[in-house]
């Protein structure tokens, strides 16, 4: 049987970790160290251990990485999702069959911190999971396998990260037995294909519908959904947008007005109907909600200066 360690931390690991345990025998689980939330400070474990201690697992929170060198050359492999910190190269080499890391595109498409935001903004057809020989560089290794699916006309990043999730733990459990026996071969990426996924910015979630057509409106509030959460400025606060709708209908560029029973958003090129969003100290609505609680006066979205 195969002895393997896992890598990760957010939400989105977890049912990457049931794959694996469905290939092999974890013999331990590596997570960030547990972090303070809120006001309180109180330190909130990593979801990746919760479900490792639930499942039985062992667990080790190193500050860094390097410091489980000896325990990962223990092993046969060992699989990464979303860790969220750079591997040293020594300790990428130590288990026998090296790192295999599960990235959330469709690679060389996508490499870096944020593929499936930069999935939906980009407005790609196709979403998917690689997985890959890691190396040294940033999501450049060889791939052993990958997966698609298609992204949903109106699927935020949240949901589409927890469907590659699934996609991605089933492709571990069907393939890790060939990569580690060495009956699969990876195949070097194309990087003349390959594009960056940088990290978002709450900057970069802004949105100035009097300068931006309906459909980067429309990929921006997906996008962005549940992180950080695409945002305007109404009445000199901050408003989030969580859900809007492409219709045919019309209203002024960078207005949010009240049509019977819609909030219609004008933009450059049209209109968006917001359907959710948040005011700055309250929780989620809906557009309605918020339209009425103005008594229908139309809402002017600040532009970018």
């Amino acid at each position: 049987m195969i002895r393997a360690a896992f890598f990760g931390t957010p939400a989105e690991a977890v049912p990457v970790l049931a794959g694996l345990l469905e290939a092999a025998v974890v013999e331990f689980v590596v997570t960030r160290p547990d972090a303070p939330r809120g006001r309180s400070g109180d330190l909130v474990p990593p979801p990746i251990k919760l479900a490792a201690e639930s499942a039985g697992l062992r667990v080790l929170q190193p500050r860094r990485p390097a410091e489980i060198l000896d325990e990962a050359a223990g092993v046969d492999v060992a699989v990464l999702a979303a860790y969220g910190l750079l591997i040293p190269g020594p300790l990428l080499n130590a288990p026998g069959a090296g790192f295999i890391n599960l990235h959330f595109s469709l690679l060389p498409r996508w490499r870096g911190a944020s593929p499936v935001v930069r999935t939906i903004l980009a407005g790609d057809a196709l979403g998917g999971v690689a997985l890959i020989r890691m190396d040294e560089g940033l999501d450049t290794g060889p791939i052993y396998a990958s997966a698609s699916t298609p992204v949903g006309a109106e699927e935020t990043s949240g949901e589409l990260t927890g469907r590659l999730a699934v996609l991605g733990g089933e492709l571990l459990a069907r393939t890790l037995p060939a990569v580690v026996e060495g009956t699969i071969v990876a195949a070097p990426q194309d990087d003349s294909r390959a594009t960056a996924a940088g990290k978002v910015g709450v900057a970069e979630a802004f949105v100035d519908p009097a300068r931006h057509r309906t459909g980067a409106v429309h990929r921006a509030v997906r996008a962005f959904n549940p992180k950080p959460g695409a945002w305007g400025i109404v009445d000199g606060e901050r408003l989030k947008l969580w859900r809007v709708a492409r219709i045919d209908d019309t209203a002024p560029p960078g207005t949010a007005i009240l049509a019977e029973d819609r909030v219609l958003l004008g933009c450059a090129d049209g209109v968006v109907e917001l359907v959710e969003l948040q005011p700055a100290g309250r929780s989620i609505m809906s557009a309605l909600a918020w339209m009425h609680g103005r008594r229908g006066k139309p809402a002017l979205f600040e532009s970018a200066a």
